[in-house]
């Protein structure tokens, strides 16, 4: 990894063993960074107050070697990332005011994109895991993740059948508390369905009825107009002698006609006025039947407004035209058919969810009975790694129990409370020594037992679920004396199957890292490119030597150191 402008760290490379890689240095100067950075580029959260005071930004970059059908590298093809020559690039960049950016061999991605490939790539483990571990959630989630397919495919039956249940359940619920609200709706439903067939309204009734009662109340006027354009059009035939439109068109077309052949413009003119005098008698024909057509009976007028008002009614209250209370009433049936139904949606739903209770009972019992058997492994397992981490008479148990609930499902012959994952409520326990009562590891582990209990764990994890790296930040805070040197010994039987990186104080644990890397402030405060080196030889005796006593040049912390080292090489 590159890292620039990260909290203390100004410009430092970190280059990780494949094996197991031990950080070490003062406190305060600046080893957690390099969790935080790894952090960045799996997609962690990016907080603006990590950026270096004065930059503008702090970057991280990283190159993870891995197979190219790796599920990583798949999922990162799948984005349009590539690899480089069996690595992956990869980049995040957070800005001093909060944006965030990430890129993936070479392409921009969305950051969720980093977490994905964080699945499959790393396990982060840190002061905050272990106290993560003391919750019997997350206790539940680790047996879970142990048992593999026993569990998670009846977990997922079960889950689906859970979330369905809410779903009945809660309209359940609905139909039956608002019962009277459904049954008022459909009261007024009905009322209304009645009123508008009771009119038997049709489509556009009341614009055709509005438009015959305009007509009808002015019939005398109208049908004066039509006589009179009638009379100018075709002529009064009570004044046979008077000039009508038709008689002059006519007139006009006969002085043109018998000189058209002298000229084609003029000729064409007189075919203009041909067809208008053809015009004028089809509009004097129409007019005359209009005004005998026209019906000026005062009770049609009457039937008309009568049947206006009822209409009216109607879209006084269901809409404003009548096409619109049409649609309202073709609406309202519907939604009376579905009120109108509700005894059998409730009976339906009533034995939907009587079948899908009985159907997570024994999905829960089979969630019961998988974890049951998971946790004999798993705390088998368990106490075996803790006797390997100097805890050799401790023992590891999970309590697997259910709450009895009169309103829950039936398990077991008992009814039991339930929830999205089951019905099992988890707890891991622990006696550190023959005689001692098992207690939750909340109550019964001290901080170094419980380190030791956290990596006991991972190791397990690391058998049955691996990753290629782990990464581990103080776990094994609270140890000392021959069980450091224990957990200094099963960090480094862990990276023979994966690469192990490991922030420590501790040298008994140091002293079995394959590298071990020193990360130094300078004298302004800041971590450099050189603040991040490699230790060999003299220099790592003399980190150690720090680490064991406080003095770099002790002779006795150095033969110590030494001596730490040896062991370490031999026991590998």
């Amino acid at each position: 990894m590159r890292i620039r402008s990260l909290g203390v760290i100004d410009d430092a490379v970190v280059e990780l063993s494949p094996g197991f890689t031990a950080v070490t240095g003062e406190t305060g100067a600046g080893k957690t960074m390099v969790v935080t950075s790894l952090g960045l580029l799996l997609g962690g959260r990016a907080d603006p107050a990590l950026v270096r005071i004065g930059a503008k930004a702090a970057v991280v970059e990283g190159r993870l070697v891995m197979r190219p059908d790796a599920p990583a590298a798949v999922r990162a093809g799948e984005a349009g990332a590539e690899l480089d020559e069996g690595a992956l690039l990869i980049s995040r960049t957070v800005s001093a005011e909060g944006r965030s950016r990430a890129h993936v061999g070479g392409r921009s991605v969305p950051v969720g994109l980093l977490a994905e490939l964080a699945d499959d790539l790393v396990a982060v483990h840190g002061q905050t895991d272990q106290q993560g571990l003391l919750r019997p959630a997350r206790q539940r989630q680790a047996l879970d993740r142990y048992a593999g397919d026993s569990v998670s495919v009846p977990l997922e039956k079960y889950a689906g059948a859970y979330r369905r249940l809410r779903a009945v359940t809660s309209e359940l619920d609905t139909l039956t508390t608002r019962a009277r609200e459904r049954a008022q709706e459909a009261d007024l439903l009905r009322f209304g369905l009645d009123e508008v067939a009771a009119v038997e309204p049709l489509p556009g009734e009341d614009a055709e009825l509005a438009a015959e009662a305009e007509r009808l109340r002015h019939a005398e006027s109208l049908a004066s107009a039509a006589q009179a354009a009638h009379a100018a059009l075709a002529g009064d035939v009570e004044d046979p002698e008077g000039v009508d439109a038709n008689t002059l068109v006519a007139g006009a077309h006969r002085a043109l006609e018998s000189v058209r052949s002298h000229d084609p413009a003029l000729g064409a003119l007189a075919d203009r006025i041909g067809e208008l005098g053809i015009l004028l008698a089809d509009v004097a024909g129409e007019l005359a039947g209009y005004a005998d057509d026209l019906d000026a009976d005062p009770l049609r007028l009457a039937a008309v407004e009568e049947r206006r008002a009822a209409l009216t009614q109607l879209t006084r209250k269901y809409g404003d035209s009548i096409d619109s209370v049409l649609d309202w009433a073709q609406k309202g049936s519907a939604r009376l058919l579905e009120l109108d139904g509700d005894d059998e949606r409730i009976a339906g739903l009533t034995a939907e969810r009587d079948a899908l209770r009985d159907e997570l009972s024994v999905l829960a019992q089979a969630l019961t009975d998988a974890r049951t058997e998971a946790a004999e492994r798993f705390a088998s397992a368990v106490t075996a790694e803790l006797a390997s981490l100097a805890m050799p008479h401790a023992r590891v148990t999970i309590d697997i129990r259910q709450t009895e609930d009169p309103e829950g499902v039936e398990v077991g012959g008992r009814a039991v409370a339930y929830g999205p994952t089951g019905t099992d409520e988890v707890e891991l326990l622990l006696a550190p020594h023959p005689g001692a009562q098992p207690r939750p590891i909340a109550k019964g582990a001290s901080g170094g037992e419980l380190s030791r209990v956290m990596l006991a764990v991972e190791v397990v994890f690391a058998g049955s679920d691996p990753v290629p790296t782990y990464l581990f930040d103080e776990v094994d805070a609270g140890v000392g004396g021959k069980a450091a040197v224990e957990v200094g010994r099963r960090l480094a039987k862990l990276a023979k199957s994966a690469q192990v990186v490991v922030v420590t104080h501790l040298p008994q644990v140091a002293a079995f890292a394959d590298r071990q890397l020193l990360v130094e402030k300078t004298v302004d405060g800041s971590v450099t490119r050189s603040g991040v080196t490699v230790l060999e030889g003299e220099d790592r005796i003399r980190e150690l030597s720090r680490m064991l006593a406080g003095q770099e040049d002790s002779q006795t912390a150095r033969a110590h150191a030494e001596e730490l080292l040896e062991a370490a090489r031999a026991d590998a």
